[in-house]
């Protein structure tokens, strides 16, 4: 039995044929993983319900497990997306983030470096997350 937060063997094996430079797609139950992700990515299904699992709880999971140099998530064009404040206070001043505009976010998730997507239960708008793995022990770099 492991002694480690992440249990889950799918995403496990997934996680540790990524390397760095790969993307992590963590998706909201919104997200159309099937039509709109890099068709070779390991989809990792774990919406077993609305609500269940959100974004911020395999964000914080994640972190345990993989270096993160980047982060992207789909802008909106309303006010504030709640789903971004969290993901950027779990991710830390060290991460870069950036949103973009919802079709270059669908052209990213689909480019061949989207080597996992995670489906979430998460029922957030823009809840999407887009993480590019980094090099353990390596502190990223601000984005100039």
């Amino acid at each position: 039995m492991l002694k480690y937060p992440l249990i889950h063997p799918p995403l496990l094996a997934a996680l540790a044929a990524a390397g760095h430079g790969s993307r992590i797609l963590i998706a909201d139950g919104h997200f159309p993983c099937s039509t709109h992700a890099n068709p070779a990515a390991a989809i990792i299904y774990l919406n077993l319900r609305p609500g269940l699992l959100t974004g911020d709880q395999v964000l914080e999971t994640l972190l345990d497990a993989a270096a993160v140099e980047h982060a992207v998530v789909m802008a909106s064009d309303g006010p504030a997306v709640p789903a971004h404040e969290g993901y950027r206070a779990a991710l830390g001043d060290e991460v870069p983030f950036e949103a973009v505009e919802r079709f270059a976010f669908y052209d990213l998730a689909r480019t061949t470096d989207t080597a996992v997507v995670i489906a979430t239960g998460d029922q957030r708008q823009y809840a999407n997350l887009l993480l590019t793995i980094g090099v353990v022990g390596v502190t990223p770099r601000k984005a100039s």
